[in-house]
């Protein structure tokens, strides 16, 4: 009994408290063989003891799933050798997804790699890669473990293999056929040629001694594989097309003998020709498939192999403070201060001071300390137009390449932290997914061989009892069995894919799954948040109006709080003394920049505890003014209204008016009238109360995006209405809205009612349309990733805009790498175009097997007198996996209709 039981740790998303945690334990011990079940909410953890033989690891997922919780899977993505058609992906995938412990198994037939989400504590990798030997494929490993130049060496060595046995092939089928139809008593000179001509037997032994090697050379892979598959109880295409070649061969021997058949059966060349043919198409598939993966070899080839360390010399500390301007006054690599030390890209540590010359890559994510130039950021947003970097816009990328002048950086992500190495994750998983539309041809294939088997035995019974000809009944058998192409619906989707996304990636859009990239593309509402999204996020002060006589009676007393703890080893008397006194002799002197830097102070020591883009900002100017901030007594964050605070006894309350009022806190109707004009002009207006007292009022403005209005007039021409939810007031939000043509806005939106909102616009807009068509609507959320990751997680499609190294990966469905808005609908026009050029590869797979299949049967040989031959079935179905191959690679020229107008104005 002991065997059976199992301990296994799950890792849960989306719990929040200890009712979450005490409603999962009580789920999983309800279940039937679990023995014990620990939630750790603090860790997201549960532990769950159960008896496999009674209850099964996808079970325990379900319940948990149940429930309104993720459960967090290993992921690993595996490279495979030996896959040809998509009938090998589904074993793939069947016989993975069977093993216990493995939650989805993605094969991408076009990389040979297969995506596996797993619990590492039931599965290993180990594991996985017996499963897919077990099959007869080879499993080479990890992909992101293998060198890429190994990959590649490999690649040559199989496509000049292919080569060879190609060449072989076809000089043999041409002396072959030479042989059976040429009149070769006029062409060669020998004793007994004229009995060849005569003898039909001799030809037939001279043309089995001329085929038998090249037939084994050149069809050995195809009769290997299907060996294989037959083996392992598998029906596919190395199946179907040794069954083809080897009839060809066998029924031309036993001809050549007279062995049941006659010498009219001997087509050794058709059988050569046949494999020759196979092999051809195979050859010209493997180049194409390695040409969809050129988008992710070049993103490889952007991270360095090396790079310059600076290391400090022990007797002299090294010294960046003074100012270089990158060109004339370079430090001297032999300085005694330090020296350079080139090291491999591994060998870099957080915390590295590197040095980047003109002409090199970035080895590191990292901040620039010294130095000024310019660098080329296109591999992560798109945009070909060089930034400038120095220490004020300090950001760098790895892979990224300096332009014209020296970089000293400060390494703060190496290795697999970087985002270029994040970019390169991303894009791999995203081209091993599967959009839904390939569903359907997921289904056809688990019946295909079958049915292309009773078809062809079917096809030659029928031409043999209609007319009694075995040769052309055996012919149809031969063709049925090679022209029958699973290949093209395999190849179809992950090629699409697979170079759709890569493209994307050139324009800064990560698309992280099939789903994704096919919904999209179906967007009907795109939801936008305001604060930098549709804004700059950057806001700046634009007006401080302080109540000087609430200011005044406040100031000398926080000054003077604040000269007590500066003097707080003096003795009572004199603190005593500096009371009485301070009042009066301050309060005389006061201007009204006094004025508005203590509202400043007082702001800014409430905003320096909060992330938000408006605090950063007043912060900022506090150090730029070299205000003082205080240290509170106690703090509190109000979503969506403002911050609490206490000092000294005394509440201080920094917000927008609801806090105001949720206080009972009066607004004299003079400074409630001035609120209300900065809001209405658009300004993100903040009111400052201590106590029961206005203070004042500072109003920043923030920078519309400048193609913001351009990317919302771009939404509409696709038929997609543009919306915005925003937590700031209404008056600020419908004047945003009127500049970037947007008339749909929910305002005054706390973070984690955004989330509502959006489902109550779906259920809206969904229940109208379905009235017309029964679909439900898409929606598409765009936000900065952080703060709007509720609403961008339950979105249809979540849109997360990033900033270099601070960009928000896992929040959204689609990360665009940079802050431009038009990737917005960028996203949305590659969704369409790869969907839709998926459909088309499907559509002329199915037309090519639904076509010529009956005329491979002889269908159109009693009107026609049309005969498909073997051979020619044989290049037909080359030609169709490297056609929707051919047609997939035209991707790699699409360009976005919003990027084509090189003279637009915003």
């Amino acid at each position: 009994m002991n065997n059976k039981l199992k301990n296994i740790e799950i890792k849960i998303v989306g719990m929040h408290c200890a009712v979450c945690a005490s409603n999962v334990e009580k789920s999983l011990k309800s279940l039937d063989g679990v023995l014990n079940a620990s939630v750790n909410i603090s860790s997201n953890n549960a532990v769950v003891e159960y008896n496999d033989k009674l209850v099964s690891f996808e079970k325990i997922n379900k319940a948990i799933e149940s429930l309104g919780f993720d459960v967090v899977f290993d992921e690993v993505q595996l490279q495979i050798d030996g896959m040809h058609c998509a009938v090998c992906v589904a074993n793939i995938e069947k016989v993975l997804n069977g093993l216990n412990g493995v939650k989805k198994a993605i094969v991408n037939l076009s990389l040979q790699r297969v995506h596996v989400f797993y619990n590492k504590n039931l599965v290993s990798i180990k594991d996985m890669g017996e499963a897919i030997e077990s099959l007869g494929f080879d499993y080479i490993g990890v992909a992101e473990e293998i060198d890429l130049s190994a990959d590649d060496e490999r690649f040559r060595k199989d496509l000049k293999d292919k080569r060879n046995r190609i060449i072989v092939g076809f000089i043999s089928s041409a002396v072959l056929m030479a042989i059976m139809y040429l009149p070769i008593e006029n062409l060669v000179s020998i004793p007994f040629s004229h009995h060849m001509s005569m003898d039909i037997h001799i030809i037939g032994i001279l043309s089995l001694l001329i085929s038998i090697g090249p037939f084994i050379y050149v069809s050995k892979p195809i009769l290997d594989g299907g060996y294989k598959s037959i083996s392992h109880k598998i029906l596919d295409m190395d199946v179907m097309y040794s069954m083809g070649i080897l009839v060809a061969f066998i029924s031309s021997t036993l001809g050549t003998f007279n062995i049941v058949l006659d010498s009219h059966f001997m087509f050794y060349e058709t059988a050569i020709m046949l494999a020759s043919f196979l092999s051809l198409g195979r050859y010209l598939e493997s180049r194409a498939k390695n040409q969809t993966l050129n988008s992710i070899k070049q993103l490889i080839g952007l991270q360095p192999k090396t790079a310059t360390l600076l290391i400090e010399n022990k007797e002299e500390e090294l010294d960046l403070s003074k100012e270089f301007d990158g060109k004339n006054n370079e430090i001297d690599s032999f300085n005694e201060k330090y020296f350079e030390k080139t090291i491999f890209i591994e060998e870099i540590a957080i915390g590295d001071i590197l040095l980047v010359k003109p002409g090199e890559k970035i080895p590191a994510d990292g901040i620039v300390i010294n130095g000024d130039s310019y660098v080329d950021e296109s591999m992560i947003s798109g945009e070909p137009i060089p930034k400038h970097k120095n220490k004020e816009k300090n950001k760098v990328f790895s892979g990224t390449i300096n332009q014209n002048g020296i970089l000293y950086i400060k390494s703060i992500k190496v290795g697999r932290e970087t985002l270029l190495s994040q970019i390169i994750d991303l894009v791999s998983k995203a081209q091993g997914s599967k959009p839904p539309v390939q569903s359907l041809a997921d289904k056809v294939v688990k019946f295909f061989i079958p049915t292309v088997f009773i078809i062809a035995i079917l096809s030659g019974l029928f031409w043999y009892l209609f007319n009694g000809d075995k040769l052309f009944a055996l012919s149809t058998v031969i063709s049925v069995l090679v022209i029958a192409c699973p290949c093209a619906l395999g190849l179809a989707t992950p090629t699409a894919v697979t170079v759709g996304v890569g493209r994307a990636a050139e324009y800064g859009v990560l698309i992280k799954n099939g789903e994704v990239l096919e919904n999209a593309g179906k967007t009907k509402i795109a939801i936008f948040d305001k604060t930098g999204t549709i804004t700059e996020g950057k806001p700046e002060i634009s007006d401080i109006y302080p109540v000087d006589d609430n200011l005044k009676f406040y100031y000398p007393i926080f000054i003077k709080n604040q000269r007590i703890m500066e003097n707080s080893n003096l003795d009572s008397s004199l603190n005593s003394s500096l009371d009485s006194s301070l009042g009066s002799s301050l309060d005389s002197n006061l201007n009204s920049n006094d004025l508005n830097d203590f509202l400043l102070m007082i702001t800014g020591s409430l905003e320096s505890k909060s992330n938000h883009p408006i605090a950063k900002t007043i912060v900022k100017e506090c150090q730029n003014l070299k205000i003082n901030l205080f240290d509170l007594d106690s703090f509190e964050n109000i979503s969506g209204k403002g911050l609490k605070a206490i000092y000294k006894n005394k509440q201080i309350i920094v917000g927008n008016k609801k806090i105001l009022d949720d206080e009972n806190i009066k607004i004299s109707d003079d400074l409630l009238e001035r609120y209300l004009k900065l809001s209405n002009e658009g300004k993100t207006t903040i009111l400052i109360a201590i106590e029961n007292d206005v203070l004042g009022i500072i109003a920043l403005m923030d920078k519309i995006k400048d193609n913001a209005k351009y990317t919302m007039d771009s939404l509409k021409s696709l038929d997609i209405e543009p919306m915005m939810i925003t937590g700031d007031n209404n008056k600020t939000a419908i004047e945003v809205g009127k500049k970037v043509g947007i008339e749909n806005i929910i305002s005054e939106v706390l973070p984690n009612e955004k989330l509502d909102h959006l489902i109550n616009i779906k259920t809206k807009f969904s229940n109208s349309i379905k009235k017309d068509n029964g679909n439900n609507i898409i929606i598409t959320f765009v936000g900065d990733g952080i703060n709007d990751a509720p609403a961008i997680s339950g979105a249809d499609v979540g849109i997360a805009l990033g900033s270099g190294s601070d960009i928000a990966m896992d929040s959204g469905d689609i990360v665009l790498t940079d802050d431009n808005l038009e990737n917005v609908v960028v996203a949305i026009e590659f969704s369409k175009k790869v969907i839709r050029r998926i459909k088309e590869n499907i559509f002329w797979a199915f037309a090519y097997n639904m076509i010529l299949i009956p005329i491979a049967c002889g269908i159109l040989y009693p009107i026609f007198g049309i005969v498909f031959r073997p051979e020619y079935g044989a290049l037909a179905m080359a030609l169709s996996s490297v056609t929707v191959i051919s047609l997939s690679l035209l991707l790699k020229n699409f360009k976005p209709k919003i990027k084509k107008d090189e003279n637009k104005t915003y």
